[in-house]
């Protein structure tokens, strides 16, 4: 597992107009190659009237799986750009198609690579990206009373709740990234005065907006 990488926010779709032509970006994450070509399967069955329905994948911690196609376009002027935007944003685990409804109007070869390319990028753009962070979450109880100056202290420390368990206490688990964990231990021995027993439990992935 990653310790952290980028992906898209959520599965969506932007659409562009090049030269009258329609270009449908539909983008979502995918951890295997069977998870993306079920998807790309469904997008081109929502569009079979499409002209075209391209689409590329990178998948895998070192994007070990990677696939473009052109459908019926020019040889190199659809999915190998589409597939060159998902790399040079570092995304991973992610999979594209883009429908085109053709207008018309014929682009050439630099156009198509162009407009395929600008579907993707501003597609990202619109929907966002993410940082995918793994962290360990550490659970520690407090009382009702103390709740909000937990949870103040958090805040101040840029540490993200994961969950909350209310019963005669609060039980509070917390990302805490893998390098600070020992920072993260001592610094809650000082907050609580060695009142607060912390506990390592599972790795799981947490996420925060990155900035385009």
């Amino acid at each position: 597992m990653l310790d952290h990488y980028l992906t898209i926010r959520k599965e969506g779709q932007h659409e562009i107009i090049v030269q009258k032509s329609r270009f449908i970006c539909t983008i979502a994450r995918a951890y295997s190659e069977e998870e993306a070509q079920s998807f790309i399967a469904k997008i081109k069955k929502e569009y079979w009237n499409a002209t075209h329905n391209c689409s590329a994948y990178l998948i895998g911690d070192r994007s070990e799986f990677q696939k473009a196609s052109d459908d019926g376009e020019p040889i190199g002027t659809a999915g190998i750009p589409m597939l060159e935007v998902l790399k040079k944003k570092n995304l991973q685990n992610i999979v594209v198609l883009v429908t085109r409804y053709f207008g018309g109007t014929k682009l050439g070869a630099g156009g198509l690579i162009r407009a395929y390319g600008s579907a993707v990028s501003e597609a990202c753009h619109e929907i966002g990206i993410v940082e995918r962070i793994l962290a360990t979450l550490v659970s520690f109880t407090v009382s009702y009373s103390q709740l909000g100056k937990f949870e103040n202290a958090l805040a101040q420390k840029n540490y993200s709740i994961a969950d909350k368990q209310f019963t005669d206490v609060v039980t509070l688990s917390v990302f805490v990234d893998e390098d600070d964990i020992d920072p993260f231990l001592a610094w809650m021995t000082e907050v609580s005065n060695g009142q607060v027993h912390c506990t390592l439990g599972e790795k799981k992935y947490y996420e925060r907006d990155v900035s385009q």
